[in-house]
């Protein structure tokens, strides 16, 4: 990067960072901390929302995710805004009336101390190693672009979002979030921007969007029933809609966001909002990496787009054969510019395209042949190499052809989403220990400046655990995919335990314990065996909690 684009990076975080802090200064107790005294505006709960569930996974591996395999992702949110009513209508209404710090408050409340503790162990378990892997996306940047270890660089980064969480609590994670998603939406349009405007001169959006589309790559909507398909309409709408429902209705990162609105009236608001914002959001962030797919069959198009994995193999016994594939890769790309031409100019004269249409289909299909074998050398030369560039691919863009300026800019947004998921995840991950765990099970006549010091090192402790998760997150492939598969294998089991208190008031706490461990083994199990796609997984967990509930409860003998 040049000096111009650390300046603008620098001062962008900076000024995020300083701002956030001197809002919430003057903090005492552990409901300013935690909770930021149940002060926020409809419009703060809304953003601080959407950032923490857009973190830089969002912006940094969804178009790339739509350049290798299409728009369908984007279904995955199709049941956001049935959860959202849901939540408004039920959660939120219960979580306020009770003045709860956590979700898992409540659950003691209705059944007994273990259910709450199992809720929130499942909890801890899977944010805590999502917040590694939110804490990585960045890292992986500065890695990238600078050649800094990634080991040394996830340290770094991780210490600066713990800095500024532990000194601000949550007011500040929300201050910061709301300045956050300002700089993610202005750089993101810009990017979009920039993808048309380097197009060819003779090339207009529509005509990227039909070449995209001959490509495969505007794969919106598939119909098809099929529980082995990760994004399908219906894995969205009723697999999404369980994972939604789970995620901000059980997941102390979002609960906590909304339990800091002014009311249940500002907090129904923000949510809702965020309801219907989410999908446009998501699908314009997708459209961008159509758009780059169809930007990159007129620029150079790289073989493999992990540029270290790149340097490794040319330095290795295996450069002579990366470098033949490499050089056939190109020619047949050049060649494929030339189909791609006549057909954008068959279209303009409503000629027939479709011999056109598929002798580029062909040359795309021979260049994935080659770019799989490249990646087997790689494979073959490092066995530890990380194979799927997915991750890269946005990267790459804003580095190679951005101007100097909007480089800054863009890797400001990432970093800013990273952040403010991260920062997230950490206030509701020492809020969940220090409520649920230390409050609930250790001395009861701790000073409330006591209780805060203990929530700031938790906060502290934490992040250390994120860190050192951080480390393994570059063995987990496309990180979109595996945050969601991540809260998959436990959002089902959290959310089966909270309809079972809402809704079955004649079960109690041991027979949803055990229901609860027992659809646990069942998702973990499927996960193992690979029989669904992970999106049905939280419709199964929640279910079999249900079930298994009811199941039980009537076993149990009635007292007399």
């Amino acid at each position: 990067m040049s000096f111009v684009d650390w300046i603008v990076l620098c001062s962008t975080l900076a000024g995020i960072i300083f701002y956030g802090i001197w809002k919430s200064r003057g903090q005492k107790n552990i409901e300013g901390y935690l909770l930021g005294n149940q002060s926020l505006p409809w419009y703060h709960v809304m953003f601080s929302v959407m950032a923490t569930q857009a973190s830089a996974i969002t912006f940094l591996s969804a178009p790339g995710q739509a350049y290798t395999d299409g728009m369908r992702f984007v279904q995955y949110y199709f049941g956001l805004p049935l959860a959202m009513i849901v939540v408004a209508a039920v959660f939120i209404p219960v979580f306020h009336r009770l003045k709860v710090y956590t979700a898992y408050e409540y659950l003691e409340n209705r059944f007994d101390s273990k259910t709450r503790s199992l809720a929130a162990t499942l909890f801890l378990i899977q944010r805590g190693l999502g917040a590694g892997i939110t804490i990585y996306a960045p890292a992986l940047i500065l890695s990238s672009l600078l050649g800094w270890n990634i080991y040394l660089t996830n340290i770094v980064m991780g210490g600066l979002v713990i800095f500024y969480t532990v000194a601000g609590g949550t007011k500040a994670v929300s201050y910061t979030q709301l300045q956050q998603m300002t700089v993610i939406i202005i750089g993101m349009f810009i990017a979009g921007f920039m993808v048309v405007k380097m197009l060819p001169e003779d090339v207009s959006m529509t005509d990227a969007l039909h070449v995209a589309g001959t490509m495969g790559k505007l794969n919106v909507i598939t119909t098809d029933f099929n529980p082995n398909d990760k994004y399908n309409i219906w894995s969205g709408l009723i697999g999404g809609f369980f994972l939604a429902l789970a995620y901000f209705g059980t997941d102390q990162s979002q609960v906590g966001r909304y339990l800091s609105g002014k009311s249940i009236a500002q907090s129904r608001t923000g949510m809702l909002l965020n309801g219907m914002v989410k999908i446009p959001m998501q699908f314009f962030i997708l459209l961008i990496g159509v758009l780059l797919f169809t930007f990159y069959q007129f620029h150079h198009r790289p073989i493999f787009f992990n540029k270290a994995a790149e340097t490794t193999i040319l330095q290795s016994e295996y450069a002579t054969q990366y470098k033949n594939l490499e050089r056939e890769y190109n020619d047949l790309n050049e060649l494929k510019v030339g189909e791609i031409m006549s057909l954008i100019e068959e279209k303009r004269f409503e000629l027939p395209t479709e011999g056109r249409k598929k002798s580029i289909q062909d040359a795309e299909n021979k260049m994935s042949e080659l770019r799989t074998e490249a990646i087997q050398l790689i494979k073959k030369n490092d066995p530890t190499a990380d194979t799927n560039d997915t991750n890269y691919i946005f990267l790459h863009f804003v580095i190679t052809f951005l101007p100097i300026g909007l480089i800054g800019l863009l890797i400001a947004v990432i970093f800013s989403a990273s952040w403010s998921s991260t920062a997230s995840e950490l206030n509701a991950l020492a809020s969940t220990t220090v409520v649920d765990f230390i409050q609930r099970y250790g001395k009861k006549d701790r000073t409330e400046r006591n209780v805060l010091m203990i929530s700031r090192l938790t906060t502290v402790g934490w992040g250390i655990i994120a860190i050192g998760v951080a480390m393994f997150a570059n063995r987990m492939g496309s990180l979109i995919e595996a945050v969601n598969v991540l809260g998959s294998l436990f959002y089902g089991t959290m959310l089966g335990i909270f309809l079972v208190a809402f809704m079955f008031k004649f079960i109690k706490g041991n027979a949803v314990f055990y229901a609860a461990i027992l659809a646990e083994v069942v998702v973990v199990i499927l996960f193992i065996r690979d029989d669904a796609a992970f999106l049905w997984l939280n419709m199964i967990g929640c279910i079999a909690v249900i079930l298994f509930s009811i199941l039980i409860q009537t076993l149990i003998p009635k007292k007399s």
